[in-house]
């Protein structure tokens, strides 16, 4: 691959929007079809309402299809063929990987996929790192821990796949990886925002060093949370590391659907050539189509075979972007990316809450540190919410000042009132990989 080159796949990359929704039909039916003729699981589910795959004869029938939601993959699976169930399209011999999700909104769900699919897995990546500027002459140090999440593995492999020198950082504490990657000038790495933003703490004040001078990383490529398409966030991780911050966003179940490129066009774009993408209305279950308006993704995985994923209801928030990426692809946009999960944006005082609004609040003020937690709840009949927040100022004037300038921007921001409480750096929890910073315990009671 010529490393002048803008596009991993040029052809597929700036294909015009009727030969990719050709595309994506054939596709969509190809796994439609495989799914009803090898999976009891969707056979049942199709038949239930009376649906043959032949039903199916453009893209506006597409919605037609029952929605597959992660609650129903719980039920199906530890049982034979074990431990996946009735779900699986392919014989148990030809499993080659097995991933798990990360169980943060209950079971986990397995996921099988053969060789093919591990393959295709690694293609998605390629896309987006090749998109984000990675070239075989980068060192790509991954600071993971590699286990049952798939979290970037893929990465890795498409790492490899491009022709970039791969560095794994699995059982190495925070300082070692540090170190490591100083050690051999890494060039780019992939983690966590949460992640990225505690490594450069760590460097400061435990090491002595300044990641954007000690060390040699021009990208990074950031997944698992929100953060890197937050505005504020993504401008704090770039200060600290001197480096050009990229945000992806997948799932276990799904795969890699979505990337920000190089010009950092302000959203995602869809790998629509591997992906079917509706947004649909949260309150009326429409399909929008149009770009401004705010709705629940449902996404089908095109080419994944052994547990194939149709018209998977994500129940992350997104919206079409009404202008085209200055890349030259095609691929549609996201504006913003992922806003936020259905199951977190909520209405608290009778408005509508997107967690990802306060992280941007909280990273655009400097005398905050980084971590933060968010609870929503209810004082008899009246919801409350609390954010607790480390400050990185000392004296009494100067965190009386803070709490007052927090609680206008996020009045603004919001239209909602907080609590605020000020805690010293270092004492609310550190996160690895995906941060568990909003809890709504009116949902509990």
């Amino acid at each position: 691959m010529d490393s002048n080159v803008p596009y991993w796949n040029p052809y597929i990359e700036t294909l015009p929007l009727e030969q990719m929704q050709k595309l994506q039909l054939r596709k969509f039916k190809r796994i439609l079809e495989w799914g009803f003729e090898r999976s009891k699981f969707h056979k049942s589910l199709y038949d239930s309402i009376g649906l043959e795959p032949g039903d199916i004869k453009t893209l506006d029938d597409v919605h037609l299809v029952p929605k597959v939601e992660k609650s129903m993959m719980r039920e199906i699976q530890r049982k034979e063929p074990f431990p996946y169930g009735d779900i699986l399209c392919v014989p148990l011999e030809e499993v080659t990987e097995f991933r798990q999700t990360s169980g943060t909104t209950g079971q986990p769900v397995y996921q099988p996929d053969t060789w093919q699919d591990w393959e295709w897995w690694s293609e998605c990546w390629a896309t987006l790192l090749w998109a984000q500027g990675y070239r075989p002459s980068d060192r790509v140090f991954i600071p993971f821990g590699y286990n049952v999440f798939v979290a970037f593995w893929a990465g890795h492999y498409a790492s490899e796949k491009i022709g970039c020198e791969t560095v794994p950082g699995g059982v190495l504490d925070t300082e070692a990886r540090i170190l490591k990657m100083k050690e051999i000038c890494a060039t780019a790495l992939m983690a966590t925002p949460t992640y990225v933003l505690g490594m450069a703490d760590t460097a400061k004040k435990r090491l002595g060093l300044d990641p954007a001078k000690d060390l040699s990383i021009t990208k990074i490529t950031c997944a698992g949370e929100p953060g890197a398409s937050v505005p504020a966030t993504k401008k704090r991780i770039e200060t600290a590391w001197g480096a050009k911050v990229f945000d992806h966003v997948g799932a276990t179940e799904i795969g890699a659907w979505g990337f920000e490129c190089a010009c950092q066009p302000g959203g995602l774009h869809i790998n629509e050539a591997m992906f079917l993408v509706e947004v649909e209305d949260i309150e009326t279950g429409e399909i929008i189509n149009e770009p401004g308006k705010k709705g629940k993704l449902i996404i089908t995985a095109l080419d994944r075979i052994a547990q194939p994923c149709i018209r998977f209801d994500a129940k992350d928030i997104v919206e079409y972007a009404d202008y085209q990426c200055d890349c030259g692809r095609t691929f549609r946009i996201l504006k913003g990316g992922v806003i936020g999960r259905a199951d977190d944006i909520t209405k608290v005082k009778g408005v509508l809450l997107a967690p990802s609004a306060i992280e941007d609040v909280v990273r655009s003020i400097p005398a905050l540190g980084n971590e933060y937690e968010v609870i929503v709840d209810k004082k008899g009949d009246i919801d409350e919410i609390f954010l607790r927040v480390e400050a990185l100022v000392t004296s009494g004037s100067d965190l009386k000042d803070l709490e007052s300038r927090l609680k206008t921007e996020l009045r603004l921001k919001t239209n909602l009132g907080y609590k605020i409480e000020l805690f010293p750096e270092g004492s609310l929890p550190r996160y690895e990989v995906k941060a568990k910073r909003f809890k709504d315990l009116r949902k509990k009671g």
